[in-house]
């Protein structure tokens, strides 16, 4: 039987292992480095390596490497072993330096122009704040990775600078309040993630698959999610010892994974763990996607994170439910009791409503990516308009303040069940709006609208600026004032005022909604071209730069990047799609109508009539769809190829392709699934839709 406690963190160098091989002073200058920030010194580093070499060594492995997260969507690492010439023996080593600097090759990595190909050198540095940990007898050590010139190309350093910005700016707020035993303020998230388990057959069987996460090809199934069975159902037992696994395995790695259940769409999971701070949540949450992928191979399985790998039923999302807290244990989302008397609630309340407001668009953009544009809008997904949801009793107290009225709330009430051997239960003051993008949850923000494979650290980087930007302008406000209650609770009145457009605790799927929302002035991206050109808005370079946490040069290289992307993920879909259509599709429908003709000009009897005439007329159906199929792949071999025009204009070229590119896909595919229907399984050549999804 697994002895949780002892497994967990068994695989990091957490603060228990530090604590007990580093020198107490050494100990405890880390400490301030990772509680409060504060610099780190080199001969810190240097005890640090040391002993984090001798546990590794302890537990077998041979090699260390920086684990950094660049701009590709996932994560990357060189090995270096501990090796060093001794003679003619080696010993193992592992310094200071180089615990604190690694050189991998940059220019290979998404720059978005900062770097040329001949311009070759980058850096991953060590951040303290996330501890080592080891996987494959291999020491992980997780670092940031910049520029040989210092621009920043990774995820990791705009996510630590927004941390430390909004910390800075929360404290002082907070001072202003009172509370001056407040040193440091964190932002917390604990994201959701959903994902796909098929068999490893099928996805071998399939070349969509194989190369852009996604079916390219597939005809609904007789049986889908109609029946919603599948959603909390029980797990099936391939599913339950991939999770075990799975479970183990994270916990080992430290990582406080918590819930799982079976999602709505068949063969569809959800992994949710616990609240980390904003930095360590989102190394978690890369870890545990590269983790799901290794233990499903295990299994025989493939894991899928594609956000809509499944035409027909729901895709995946991951839910990043966000929070701020302080030092001394003080969550600044928690309302209380008396949400109407407590104004330092109202205060940050009203900084993330100003916030969301007048940086939506940012919000959009950061989870905008092709595999998202599938999913925003559908029954599993909250629409692509970015609006709060604050539930019943906040939404009125919010009315209430821009009134000018007395309001109170009504605290949670009794839930009876009516049933005498049931418990009666309190009930919260609100209920939960799952077609809301942004929505408030007790003592928390869920911002819903993220993709599955979406690495966490964009949207929380964005977030954690964005209310920054608005707590420092708060700061201005209020530093000098002589009644400091009136003070915020005339602030906090024009705040709500101006920005309730943004608030919607209504059905946001409504066709009512997408009326409202525009005339409201809120923004409806419903791709990433649209959303994307608006990253480098001037509102939006200031708010960065102003910050410190990316420059205006490594905006524009950002925005390059993600449309860049965008063209190669739709380029590799349609070229993927018509090889599947000119070498297995067409080919296969042939030779299906021409087994149907020759079995129908064989057959001679009246009593034979009937069946010829069916065969005969799904061969004239088939031979019709087949003819336009041909052309349609056709087509779309020529889409691809006028795609060329705009060589050199990414965001021209990533239009093209979603308007046009992606518009032939969508024609091809529904000639392929329509020729699917009716093709005997015999000759299709690849795995259905019921055989994938309720194959596992």
């Amino acid at each position: 039987m697994t002895n949780v406690p002892e497994l967990f963190g068994s695989m990091v160098f957490n603060d228990q292992k530090m604590k007990e091989r580093l020198p107490h002073a050494t100990y405890k200058a880390l400490k301030k480095t990772i509680q409060n920030g504060e610099p780190l010194d080199i001969s810190v580093a240097t005890a640090v390596a040391n002993a984090m070499k001798d546990w590794a060594v302890e537990m077998g492995c041979t090699h260390y490497t920086h684990w950094f997260q660049p701009m590709t969507g996932v994560t990357a690492e060189k090995h270096d072993s501990f090796i060093a010439p001794d003679g003619d023996q080696v010993i193992m080593e592992f310094s200071g330096k180089e615990l604190i600097k690694g050189e991998p090759d940059a220019s290979s990595f998404p720059s978005g122009g900062i770097r040329a190909t001949f311009e070759a050198r980058g850096y991953t540095t060590w951040d303290p704040t996330s501890p080592a940990f080891i996987r494959d007898r291999t020491l992980y050590i997780p670092t940031a990775f910049c520029s040989y010139t210092g621009e920043v190309l990774d995820k990791k350093t705009p996510l630590l600078r927004s941390m430390e910005r909004l910390s800075n700016v929360a404290v002082k707020v907070l001072h202003l309040l009172g509370k001056n035993e407040v040193t440091r303020v964190t932002t917390t998230v604990g994201p959701e993630q959903e994902y796909f388990l098929i068999d490893k057959k099928m996805y071998d069987e399939r070349p969509d698959l194989i190369y852009t996460g996604r079916t390219l090809f597939g005809a609904p199934a007789p049986k889908g999610q109609e029946l919603e069975d599948h959603y909390f159902g029980s797990i099936k037992t391939r599913v339950a010892a991939f999770m075990n696994d799975l479970d183990e395995e994270l916990w080992k790695l430290g990582v406080l994974a918590k819930t799982k259940h079976n999602e709505v769409a068949p063969s569809q999971h959800e992994l949710a763990p616990i609240f980390s701070t904003s930095n360590i949540a989102t190394d978690h949450n890369e870890l545990t996607m590269e983790v799901m992928k290794k233990t499903a191979e295990k299994h025989g399985l493939v894991c899928l994170l594609h956000e809509k790998p499944f035409a027909g039923v729901n895709g995946s999302g991951k839910h990043n439910n966000w929070s701020i807290g302080t030092n001394t244990g003080e969550n600044l989302l928690d309302p209380g009791k008396n949400p109407e008397d407590n104004l330092q609630f109202q205060l940050f309340l009203a900084a993330v409503v100003k916030a969301v407001h007048e940086y939506q668009d940012l919000l959009r953009i950061t989870v905008a990516s092709a595999g998202n544009d599938h999913r925003l809008g559908a029954n599993e997904a909250p629409p692509a308009i970015i609006s709060m949801y604050l539930g019943d009793d906040l939404g009125a107290l919010v009315e209430a303040i821009i009134d000018g009225r007395e309001y109170k709330s009504a605290g949670k009430s009794d839930m009876l069940t009516g049933v005498d051997v049931l418990p009666d239960f309190k009930k919260d003051t609100s209920d939960r709006n799952r077609t809301s993008p942004f929505a408030f949850t007790g003592n928390k923000f869920e911002f819903r609208a993220l993709g599955s494979s979406l690495n966490i650290g964009c949207p929380n980087y964005m977030l954690n600026t964005m209310v920054a930007e608005e707590l420092s302008e708060f700061y201005d406000e209020l530093k000098d004032a002589s009644d400091m209650d009136a003070a915020v609770k005339a602030l906090v009145r024009r705040v709500f005022t101006e920005h309730k457009n943004i608030i919607f605790n209504g059905d946001n799927y409504s066709a009512e909604w997408v009326e409202e929302a525009a005339r409201r002035g809120l923004c409806n991206y419903r791709s990433l071209p649209e959303a994307m050109a608006h990253y480098i808005d001037k509102k939006n370079v200031d708010l960065f730069v102003k910050n410190g946490i990316v420059s205006e040069a490594e905006i524009h290289a950002r925005y390059e990047i993600e449309l860049e992307h965008y063209v190669k993920q739709l380029h590799i879909e349609a070229l993927t799609m018509i090889d599947m259509a000119q070498k297995n599709i067409a080919p296969a429908v042939s030779s299906f109508v021409g087994k149907l003709t020759e079995t129908a000009l064989a057959k001679k009897s009246l009593s034979e009539s009937i069946s010829v005439y069916a065969e005969t007329s799904l061969v004239e159906e088939l031979s019709d769809e087949l003819e336009k199929f041909v052309r349609k792949t056709a087509d779309l071999e020529r889409a691809v190829d006028g795609a060329k025009k705009y060589d050199g204009d990414n965001l021209a070229q990533a239009t093209y392709y979603r308007d046009v590119v992606f518009a032939e896909m969508g024609k091809l595919r529904e000639l392929g699934d329509a020729m699917e229907r009716k093709t005997s399984a015999q000759y299709w050549p690849y795995p259905s839709y019921g055989e994938i999804l309720f194959g596992v």
